[in-house]
C-alpha cells in the first residue's frame, strides 16, 4: 500500500517495485479506480463475456487477468465504491476472478500494489472504506513524502528535469541563485509533478537560458512564487530580460509585412486598465514599467485567443501589423 499526496510519484514507485522484482518479465497493469465509472469498473478489473450486458459484443479480458504473473497497480483505491470493495476483497482472498456473464472462475496470480492520497483510516471511520479490505491491502505500507518535506531534493530534481525537458540541440535551463532559493522555499502543492511541469514550461519558452525570477511573467509562475518575485523585484529591480524566439509563422509575417506607422494610445489604455501601481521607495523606470504592462496585456490576449494574431488584434483594437511588431518586440508567441 503506497500512500502520499498527488504528484509524489506513487505510480513511479509501483513501477520500480515491479521492474526490480522477479515478476519483471510479466505485465505491469495500472488502473485508476477514480477515473472509471463504478458501473464499468467491474468489467475493467475482471472482464466480461460476450452478451453479458447490452454492448458486450465480444469477450473482454480484465486487468487482473492481463496482469497474471505480474503486477496490478490499483491507483486511487480510496475512491472505489463499497460494493466494488467487497468484490475486490473476495478476489484477494480467493485469488480467482468471476468475469461478468461467465460460468467459470479464472485463477490469477498477481501482486497487488494499491495507492491513494486519502487517509484510509479516516475513510474507515466515516464508513467509506472497508476495514477488512484495508488490512488485506496494507501488508507492506510505503509513504511517499510531500516535496515540501524534502526541500533539499529540489535542486537535484530541477537539474534532472531540466536535462529531461531540454529541447533537442539546446542545453538545459539553469536558475539564478535567487530563483533557486525561491524554488527551494516554495511549498509545491502539486509536488514533483508540478515541478516537472514548471521546468517543462520554462524549457519550452526559454530554451538553454539562465533564468532570473524577475524576468518571468507572473502568469507563467505558480501563485506561491509571485509574491517571492515581487519581494525580489523590490530589493533588486530587473536589469536583464529573457528572450523568446518567435515561432516561424510570425517571423515570416514580419519579414513580408512592412511596419505600421499608425499612432495609438494603447499605453494609456493599459495603464488605466491596470490601475496606478505602487511606487517603490527607490523609484522605477516608467518606460520599462509601461512596456511590462503592455507585454502582459498582449500576452493575456494571445492566450485568450489561442495565439491567433488576427483575433487578438481585434480584441486589443490594434492593426494586425502593429500587433505583430509588438509580438516580435516582446518575444511572445502567436499563430497566423
Amino acid at each position: 500500500m503506497i500512500t502520499g499526496e498527488s504528484g509524489t510519484g506513487k505510480e513511479l514507485l509501483a513501477r520500480l517495485l515491479h521492474e526490480q522484482s522477479e515478476r519483471q518479465g510479466s505485465n505491469f497493469v495500472p488502473i485508476n479506480c477514480a477515473a472509471i465509472p463504478k458501473d464499468l469498473l467491474e468489467s475493467e478489473l475482471f472482464g466480461h463475456r460476450k452478451g453479458a450486458f447490452t454492448g458486450a459484443v465480444a469477450d473482454r479480458v480484465g486487468r487482473f487477468e492481463l496482469a497474471h504473473g505480474g503486477t496490478i497497480f490499483l491507483d486511487e483505491i480510496g475512491d472505489m465504491s463499497l460494493d466494488m470493495q467487497v468484490k475486490l476483497l473476495r478476489v484477494l482472498q480467493e485469488r480467482t476472478i468471476d468475469p461478468i456473464g461467465g460460468t467459470k472462475q479464472v485463477n490469477v496470480d498477481v501482486r497487488v500494489v494499491a495507492a491513494t492520497h486519502r487517509d484510509l483510516e479516516s475513510e474507515i471511520a466515516a464508513g467509506r472504506f472497508r476495514e477488512d479490505l484495508y488490512y488485506r491491502l496494507n501488508v507492506l505500507p510505503i509513504v511517499t513524502p510531500a516535496l515540501r518535506e524534502r526541500a533539499e531534493d529540489v535542486p537535484e530534481l530541477l537539474a534532472f528535469f531540466a536535462h529531461k525537458h531540454a529541447p533537442y540541440g539546446k542545453p538545459p535551463i539553469t536558475f539564478e541563485a535567487d530563483f533557486l532559493e525561491a524554488l527551494v522555499q516554495y511549498a509545491w502543492p502539486g509536488n514533483v509533478r508540478e515541478l516537472s511541469n514548471l521546468v517543462a514550461r520554462f524549457s519550452t519558452l526559454y530554451a538553454g537560458q539562465r533564468l532570473d525570477l524577475r524576468a518571468i511573467p507572473p502568469t507563467l509562475l505558480p501563485k506561491g512564487l509571485v509574491s517571492a518575485q515581487a519581494d525580489l523585484q523590490a530589493r533588486a529591480p530587473l536589469l536583464a530580460t529573457l528572450e523568446i524566439t518567435p515561432p516561424p509563422e510570425v517571423a515570416a509575417e514580419l519579414a513580408n509585412e512592412p511596419p505600421d506607422e499608425e499612432e495609438n494610445d494603447v499605453e494609456s489604455i493599459i495603464m488605466l486598465a491596470q490601475g496606478m501601481p505602487a511606487l517603490p521607495p527607490e523609484g522605477l523606470s516608467l518606460k520599462e514599467r509601461m512596456a511590462q504592462i503592455e507585454r502582459s496585456i498582449i500576452e493575456q490576449a494571445l492566450q485568450r485567443n489561442s495565439g491567433n494574431v488576427s483575433r487578438t488584434a481585434k480584441l486589443l483594437n490594434l492593426q494586425r501589423t502593429t500587433l505583430i511588431e509588438k509580438i516580435n518586440k516582446y518575444a511572445l508567441r502567436g499563430v497566423a
